[in-house]
């Protein structure tokens, strides 16, 4: 990155931020309607559409290929777990619990990273993988025996969404990002209907839940996008900021939408975990200065 542009990093972050509380309305609308693994099912036909068109326009299509599949099935599967958890949990509890277990997902990736990724394990990330920890026990609240399924599925989803992006990471040694979503999008509709139709039978959307499967499918490829721009626009501890601003946005939502209460212990968990996750951004760009 030859200049550090921030300004234009702060609008792809807004677009995520849009994304991402796009996304978790959708999902709270589906709930109950759709199962979780229908949702995926076709969110990913939806994903698999988009990324051979822009494929195609692009010029793209020769370099999908079909090499380390091994690794590709295991990152999206990995991947799959973690958003039906993710889908199973926006129906159970709030929209800012939800989000803020989200935001501990860079922790663990930190955690993992010497096992999977060769990467030294330092007292840093030690340290921010405890604070971190902390800031959960205080968004779970198990002193007030709230650890119901929802927490329990938000929290596994985090552990998920962390060892996807560690194979992302591995991946992307070797194989174009045109390739990593292709493969994305197809194992998942692979894994989605293989679990949707266990049982034989599928329920399709109808005119009701149709606009909602959509922007959950527009929603989630835009959101990784704008972050992943954000990223060569912004330093890291420029662009982690602007993503916590998507917790008090989704928490008015929720607030006003569906009647959540501000819960404060919620945002003093939340920016626990921030904080963590900043002191390791920090202790990484010095490293790498």
């Amino acid at each position: 990155m030859d200049q550090s542009r921030p300004l234009l990093a702060l609008l792809y972050m807004m677009g995520a931020t849009a994304s991402f509380t796009a996304m978790a309305v959708a999902g709270r609308e589906l709930s109950g309607n759709l199962s979780t693994f229908e949702i995926m099912t076709y969110r990913s036909a939806i994903g698999v559409v988009i990324v051979l068109g822009v494929a195609w326009a692009r010029g793209l299509l020769p370099d999908i290929r079909a090499r380390r599949m091994g690794l590709h099935t295991v990152r999206n599967m990995a991947h799959f777990i973690g958003q039906n958890l993710w889908f199973y949990a926006v129906g159970l509890i709030s929209f800012s619990q939800l989000f803020a277990f989200e935001f501990s997902v860079p922790l663990w990736v930190a955690l993992f990273a010497p096992i999977f990724l060769s990467e030294k394990l330092t007292v840093i990330r030690v340290a921010a993988a405890l604070i971190g920890f902390l800031g959960i026990l205080i968004v779970a609240r198990p002193d007030q025996l709230e650890l119901g399924p929802g927490v329990i599925a938000a929290f596994f989803c985090a552990i998920g969404f962390a060892a996807a992006n560690i194979g992302t990471k591995m991946l992307t040694k070797t194989e174009s990002t045109i390739s990593i979503m292709f493969w994305l999008t197809t194992l998942q509709l692979v894994f989605g209907l293989a679990t949707t139709l266990y049982d034989g039978a599928i329920k399709l959307p109808d005119a009701a839940t149709a606009p909602w499967v959509v922007v959950v499918a527009l929603c989630g490829l835009s959101a990784h996008y704008c972050i992943t721009t954000a990223l060569t626009l912004a330093p890291a501890t420029v662009v982690a900021p602007l993503d916590f601003a998507r917790l008090p946005v989704i928490a008015v939502i929720g607030m006003v939408f569906y009647d959540e209460p501000l819960v404060a212990l919620t945002f003093i968990g939340a920016i626990v975990i921030f904080g963590a996750n900043y002191l390791n951004i920090r202790a990484e760009q010095r490293r790498n200065a």
